[in-house]
């Protein structure tokens, strides 16, 4: 049974943070992370939000050019400060995965020669040479024992794989690709996933001693990939591609097993469509709705929403790229698997409202979301299939094969959650604005899990 949700709640949040949204990301270790130092743009101060005995306590920030972390200890909930001087930085890296490069370039690309990793154990440094300024050039084994890195040496692409408990090197090879876009290990750390520019179709399947195992090209003479994404259990690998479609590989033969496309018109009976609608006010027997007084100056409360089934035939709302820009907004943005490898959830650019959920099982669309706003991101719970998405507004949206919802963020002013990311036990959540964050965590036990049912449950 599919049904709607219809009310959750977070159960508290912490206080608005302020923080630079221009961090480093961590390895999924957590013990070692660059970042670029950057000014803060606020001074967080003590946080207000409790759970049971556990308490936040705030942290000055940074106010010197220098790498930042964030720590929460996993003892108790306490935000503890360290760095030098009066000012001080704080490690966020252990408990919350933020996905991403090791760290970001500037804009111009003059001032990135080498990347410089911190031991935040022993305080040991090292730099590594020659990375290639491209969206996703690092990416570290989910054990952490290794390190890819790609490097742009003499008009030519190269991969080095680093040992990560002494940074040293273990492989270095080159790499079949005009201009190398980005990289990405398998979960069990045994295939290295390569692609190429977007003027190019082309994925490389590289082994750790640097072998090609194989190499696909869907089609040629047209933009190519734009997103790539591997199943926790390594056996998929899914592809998006500027022409609206997802290609799923397997990991025997590396051959295309099936091939999503996003169609602007739903016309299945089988694929259950959510659409987000605000709520209407109830008025009480023998009233009259009258117009409410007007708010005070910049001040408007955010209206409630929630989601309603719509009956097929359904049209989602499409958007016409602009064809003399660069970049267009056409293609496959966004993919990511559930953590069962049941699920795989999509976003196509010119189809920005909608998140599309696969039932990879049966190889078949299972559910559409459509929201009021584009959707700016979106993360699966890494304990369940449970799916969080955001849309730039106070609002966080869940969805379970039991349902979905959409709940407002608690707290005071206007929060617009541009990005999300779980907490690795999946009972909290970090919600990142431009220059602010907060921490929010969900009831849970019983009340969520009758609410949002069990991994596995769906039809």
């Amino acid at each position: 049974m599919i049904r709607c949700v219809p009310e959750i709640q977070l159960e508290r949040a912490s206080r608005v943070f302020g923080v630079n949204p221009r961090w480093g990301a961590d390895r999924p270790g957590g013990e070692k992370r660059g970042g670029a130092g950057t000014r803060e743009l606020q001074a967080p101060q003590c946080c207000a939000g409790t759970r049971g005995p556990d308490r936040l306590r705030g942290a000055s920030a940074l106010r010197h050019f220098r790498p930042r972390c964030w720590r929460l200890p996993q003892t108790r909930r306490e935000w503890s400060a360290r760095g030098r001087g009066s000012e001080a930085a704080m490690n966020f890296s252990e408990v919350f995965k933020l996905s991403g490069l090791l760290c970001k370039f500037s804009p111009d690309g003059k001032y990135l020669l080498r990347i410089t990793v911190w031991s935040l154990c022993t305080k040991s440094v090292s730099y590594i040479k020659y990375p290639k300024a491209c969206q996703q050039g690092v990416s570290f084994t989910r054990d952490g024992r290794y390190m890819a890195l790609a490097e742009r040496r003499d008009c030519q692409d190269h991969v080095s794989v680093f040992v990560c408990s002494d940074w040293q090197l273990l492989r270095h090879f080159d790499t079949e690709t005009q201009d190398l876009a980005g990289i990405e290990w398998a979960p069990n750390g045994c295939v290295l996933a390569v692609w190429d520019t977007c003027l190019e179709y082309k994925v490389l399947l590289y082994s750790l001693d640097g072998r090609l195992l194989s190499a696909y090209c869907a089609y040629e003479w047209s933009l190519g990939v734009k997103s790539v994404a591997w199943s926790p259990s390594s056996q998929f690998l899914a592809i998006g591609s500027y022409d609206g479609k997802v290609r799923i590989l397997n990991h025997v033969t590396w051959k295309m097993i099936t091939e999503f496309g996003h169609p602007a018109t739903i016309n299945n009976p089988k694929i259950v469509v959510y659409k987000e609608a605000e709520k209407t006010p109830r008025l009480a027997p023998g009233r009259l709705a009258f117009p409410p007084p007007r708010a005070a100056a910049g001040v408007a409360s955010p209206a409630e929403t929630k989601y309603e089934i719509a009956s097929v035939p359904v049209s989602l709302q499409t958007l016409k790229p602009v064809a003399d820009r660069a970049n267009p907004k056409i293609g496959i943005g966004a993919l990511a698997f559930s953590p069962d490898s049941y699920f795989l959830a999509t976003r196509s650019d010119s189809v920005p409202n909608a998140v599309w959920i696969w039932d990879i099982q049966k190889l078949r669309l299972f559910v559409v979301l459509e929201q009021l706003s584009p959707v700016r991101s979106f993360q699966w719970d890494p304990q369940q299939p449970r799916l969080a998405i955001c849309t730039g507004g106070g609002k966080v949206y869940l969805w379970s094969p039991a349902g979905c919802v959409s709940v407002q963020v608690p707290g005071e002013g206007d929060f617009q959650v541009l990005s999300l990311c779980w907490h690795l036990n999946g009972d909290s959540l970090a919600l990142l604005s431009k220059d602010h964050f907060c921490l929010c965590f969900l009831e849970t036990e019983d009340r969520v899990g009758t609410a949002f049912g069990r991994p596995g449950d769906h039809t």
